[in-house]
């Protein structure tokens, strides 16, 4: 992809982690000492089991290479501003949730070279491997994630009615703008689309549900409560597939693997709505965040 998609693709990611820091406030950080059993299991389904599910998932599926390579991109990219709405809808502990995203965004940006870099070094041929330099990449993602949260979050302190108003448009924007980077890889793709699609389509689906379920279900083991484990499978579920197309187009500069990560986009879609309607009904009915 040339310079200029990937500058467009990096602007857009900015805008995006502008938008979760303008509903992001001190007080999400320090939820994580307030609630520190709720904390530590979705941080440690997000961060560690997600990764371990993705590598399970390409040595057990028949997919090419790089359509591994992608799964693990998108495992390594947890959480997004997407996941809070949802999990709001669902009747989930939404303040959980955005505790969640803030933290694994902060602590993604440190991981995501390892995770991807231990990939490609283990599904992709000795020879065709384009290593990500850790430190270089590390400051990338800080750039495009961190600080705009950051900037986000400064807005907020100062600005907070302008951060109200925006908070709709920007969500809005997010849908879209994630809809026209998928619509631009089919584009580039457009050769190779439908038998990518189809064989990333069903370790998509398997990744997508398999990490909601043992997101749930260790919540759930550990005692926490039905709105807790609700935010924690929708954590874990709800990936950000705009840093993931990120890190596959921006720093790899590679379409191939940003197929795993459109499609997800896709499901994931589907297995929130999922997630609004049966939390909304079955698991926490009188909740309210």
């Amino acid at each position: 992809m040339d310079n200029l998609s990937t500058l467009i693709l990096g602007i857009s990611l900015m805008i995006i982690m502008w938008g979760m820091g303008l509903s992001l406030t001190i007080k999400d950080f320090k939820r994580v000492f307030q609630f520190p059993k709720a904390a530590l299991v979705g941080l440690v389904n997000q961060l560690i089991l997600l990764p371990i599910i993705g590598f399970s998932l390409v040595k057990i599926f028949p997919v090419n290479p790089e359509i591994a390579v992608g799964v693990m991109i998108l495992a390594a990219c947890p959480g997004g501003a997407t996941s809070n709405l949802i999990t709001h809808l669902a009747k989930g502990d939404t303040a959980l949730s955005v505790t969640l995203t803030a933290f694994s965004s902060f602590i993604s940006v440190i991981t995501i070279p390892f995770v991807v870099n231990f990939a490609m070094i283990s599904l992709i041929e000795e020879g065709t491997i384009v290593e990500l330099n850790v430190l270089e990449s590390i400051r990338n993602i800080f750039m495009v994630v961190i600080i705009p949260v950051i900037i986000g979050m400064v807005v907020r302190r100062f600005a907070p009615g302008f951060s109200h108003r925006m908070g709709k448009p920007v969500r809005i924007a997010s849908v879209v703008i994630l809809g026209l980077i998928i619509i631009g890889i089919i584009v580039k793709e457009k050769s190779n689309i439908v038998s990518y699609f189809a064989e990333a389509g069903l370790i998509a689906l398997a990744l997508n549900l398999i990490s909601m379920m043992v997101g749930f279900y260790s919540a759930r083991l550990f005692k926490l409560s039905n709105p807790q484990a609700t935010s924690i499978s929708i954590e874990s579920g709800i990936q950000n597939g705009t840093l993931a197309l990120a890190v596959a187009v921006g720093l790899l500069g590679n379409t191939t693997y940003a197929i795993a990560p459109a499609v997800y986009s896709l499901i994931m879609f589907f297995s929130g709505g999922f997630m609004i309607y049966y939390g909304a009904k079955f698991l926490n009915p009188t909740f309210s965040s």
